[in-house]
């Protein structure tokens, strides 16, 4: 059973470390998107308002990056200072400073290698930062990390809002109501491939696209040209599975340009790009009945403006009357942009650890909370 933030009583000036995910795109020195961000911010204002002094502690994808970036957004929001140190003479400094109702944020955790060795004298000097601890970085929970599993078995731990928003949200996805779909896009097949073998045993249909279906493609003797492709020796025991839907038409970029073509006219200088037209319309009839609609990734190289089948996808999912639970970077960067956040039961903050959330039914970061003092 996971002891939730809102239990935690009267703070007044006592000190919590929040293990937050304030890993947002940054363009220059600016915050190019907030949404995790702000996704973090009532768990932080909920402390603040009880009077606890709140430590911020996060990373960045760049392990040298700063936060200082991300705390000249968040200080727009709260009362927020800034510290360039994580455990060391400063950042303690800061700590004793630090008046109730107000928050610290500690520089990237990952400056530190005990951050991801989840070394046990780093996790012990950032629970000694504290008195209690709250998670709320589930995108970041499938990683033993110091600050993930180090940390809670030293002080009383606490989930936070969105991370249980993200665990009840996640839920209805492992027991699914039929008519299921599930749909997975991305790239490399080898972060899919359990998910994949788990989906297949809990839903009716299961459609692939992405750069993970061209595996698919090679494997059945179909021309992939310039495509992005991993192992397709990996996927041949998936070939004849009858739930498995494939892309009939793609997109691709070819020396006469971007075009639509069927799947056995792909040649050898062609890129595949994106799932073609064709194959959405043979998909709409079955999302159109399903009752949970699972998707997790892109269905192009959308980072390089093959967005098509990505916001078409996103259009259908919410039009539809299914339980729809979806995410994933870029799928949420579409929904994002057509302005459809509302339109879907449950939309993941998370990429990897939904998808081992998903496969497992739990997450290292859970585990450690459920242990927790």
């Amino acid at each position: 059973m996971l002891r939730r933030v809102n239990d935690i009583g009267a703070a007044s000036s006592m000190r919590v470390l929040v293990r937050a995910d304030l890993n947002a795109p940054v363009a220059g020195n600016t915050v190019a998107d907030s949404y995790r961000l702000d996704a973090v911010l009532p768990t932080v204002k909920l402390l603040l308002a009880k009077g606890a002094r709140v430590i911020l502690a996060s990373h960045m994808s760049d392990s040298s990056g700063s936060l200082a970036p991300i705390f000249e957004y968040l200080k727009t929001k709260i009362p927020l200072s800034f510290v360039d140190d994580i455990v060391g003479p400063a950042a303690r400094a800061a700590v004793e400073s630090l008046k109730g109702g107000n928050a610290l944020l500690l520089q990237n955790i990952r400056h530190d290698a005990g951050e991801e060795k989840n070394d046990e004298a780093f996790a012990q000097a950032l629970a000694s930062l504290a008195d209690i601890y709250v998670n709320e970085a589930f995108p970041v929970s499938h990683r033993t990390h110091a600050s993930i599993v180090g940390v809670p078995k030293l002080i009383p731990s606490y989930a936070g809002l969105q991370f249980l928003a993200e665990v009840e949200g996640l839920t209805p996805a492992l027991s699914p109501e039929s008519p299921s779909l599930a749909i997975v896009g991305g790239a490399k097949f080898a972060t899919k491939e359990k998910l994949i073998h788990t989906l297949l045993k809990k839903y009716d249909k299961l459609f692939i696209g992405g750069a993970v279906v061209n595996d698919f493609f090679k494997a059945k003797g179909f021309e992939v040209g310039r495509s992005l492709v991993s192992d397709a020796m990996h996927v041949a025991g998936l070939l004849d599975e009858p739930k498995i839907i494939m892309p009939v038409d793609v997109t691709v970029s070819s020396p006469s340009g971007r075009m639509d073509k069927d799947l056995g006219s792909v040649g050898k200088d062609d890129a595949i790009d994106d799932i073609g037209p064709k194959s959405m319309e043979n998909l709409w009839p079955i999302i159109e009945k399903a009752k949970t609609i699972l998707w997790n990734g892109p269905m192009g190289r959308f980072e390089d403006g093959f967005t098509r089948g990505t916001d078409d996808l996103a259009k259908m999912v919410a039009k539809s009357n299914a339980l729809s639970i979806v995410g994933g970077g870029d799928t949420l960067s579409s929904i994002q942009n057509l302005k459809l956040m509302d339109k879907f039961t449950f939309v993941s903050t998370a990429g990897g650890a939904m998808l081992d959330f998903l496969a497992n039914g739990t997450l290292p970061g859970i585990e450690a909370l459920t242990k927790s003092k």
